[in-house]
């Protein structure tokens, strides 16, 4: 599938607040595992769009195990002579012999598939990867280097609990299998606080919206907009009732940017936003930015017991980081939704 640029106003609104992250960037090599993932696309679209607006001559060795195909569907970074790809697997890839300067471990943000199917299998990839990255890192002498976690460290969210700090003392049941995949993201942030040679920066990520999310996975906000894009109805998988919230991959990569350069090392900073919705909410308001007022189809009138939350409280970030949240849910909806129903190669 044929995936188009990103919008240019988005891009633009990247590029107007990291201004000064990407002049101290400028010459610098990165190391980005993931950089075909969700996060991944936009990073590499943004180190693009700031190599060509602001001249800053960032270049990044992108680690792949199918780079040709991913190339293929994004044939707008296919000639980019800033990005240099090595098709290796993450746990054991051959070290770049390049200066890198900072690494970007952006891999296996999500493993749904894996943390259903093989828990033990995603456990030792997440084991694997990040002593290999660090080694790398500690290898080429990288300054820092940024992590992306997960809210799933803190484990379930308690009802009477609004919002989940980086303090929160709460885990993953160990011996609950779906417990595998924040396991597995508490064991990457322990290994990093294990290698202190490495200036490493933790990103706590929750959820998030924007061009390029997946819409077969299990993220409600890709559904919903599939549902939305085939025509509806919006399907509401259980009573909807479940909270979240969503933060735009355009702020989301001025966060990412920002933690590299700025966070302080061996710290922890949740990323997404605090501004929450129920997954109902969340279906109505895909259901009108179509524009034609698509039925909502809940799958389940009963009500769950126990409130399910997902919302982080992000006061670190804004008060050691200055980030804020600057697209509103209504618009980052509009932009994803606009942006595939004309991106016709990658509609669902």
């Amino acid at each position: 599938m044929i995936s188009k640029p990103l919008l240019k106003a988005d891009l633009d609104h990247v590029l107007s607040h990291t201004a000064s992250l990407w002049r101290e960037l400028a010459g610098a090599r990165l190391f980005i595992t993931g950089g075909t993932g969700f996060f991944g696309k936009w990073l590499l679209e943004s180190i693009a769009a700031a190599n060509d607006a602001l001249g800053c001559g960032v270049n990044a060795t992108v680690l792949s195990r199918t780079p040709r195909i991913f190339l293929a569907g994004m044939p707008h970074l296919a000639e980019r002579s800033e990005f240099t790809w090595v098709v290796a697997n993450v746990t054991d890839f051959p070290f770049p012999a390049e200066r890198h300067d900072y690494a970007l471990h952006l891999a296996t943000a999500t493993s749904a598939h894996l943390d259903r199917t093989q828990p033990l299998e995603m456990l030792a990839t997440k084991f694997n990867s990040i002593r290999r990255v660090l080694d790398f890192a500690r290898h080429c002498g990288a300054r820092r280097m940024l992590v992306t976690s997960s809210g799933a460290v803190y484990g379930p969210q308690p009802a009477d609990l609004e919002r989940i700090p980086e303090d929160y003392p709460g885990a993953p049941d160990p011996l609950k299998p779906t417990s595998a995949y924040g396991t597995g993201k508490r064991l990457i942030e322990q290994i990093c606080a294990l290698t202190p040679e490495v200036d490493c920066v933790i990103a706590r990520c929750f959820s998030f919206i924007g061009p390029h999310l997946p819409f077969d996975a299990r993220f409600a906000a890709g559904n919903f907009l599939r549902d939305a894009l085939n025509g509806g109805p919006v399907v509401v998988q259980g009573d909807g009732q479940a909270v979240r919230s969503y933060l735009y991959a355009a702020d989301l990569i001025i966060w990412l940017l920002t933690l590299l350069l700025r966070g302080t090392p061996g710290r922890a900073y949740n990323v997404g936003s605090d501004q929450e919705v129920s997954i109902l909410e969340l279906a109505h308001k895909v259901a009108v930015i179509t524009g034609k007022n698509l039925p909502v189809d809940i799958k389940s009138k009963l009500r769950e017991t126990t409130e399910n939350r997902y919302v982080p409280n992000v006061s670190r970030s804004r008060a050691e980081l200055g980030l804020q949240i600057h697209v509103s849910l209504h618009q980052a909806l509009q932009r994803t939704y606009t942006w595939t129903l004309h991106n016709e190669d990658v509609n669902p």
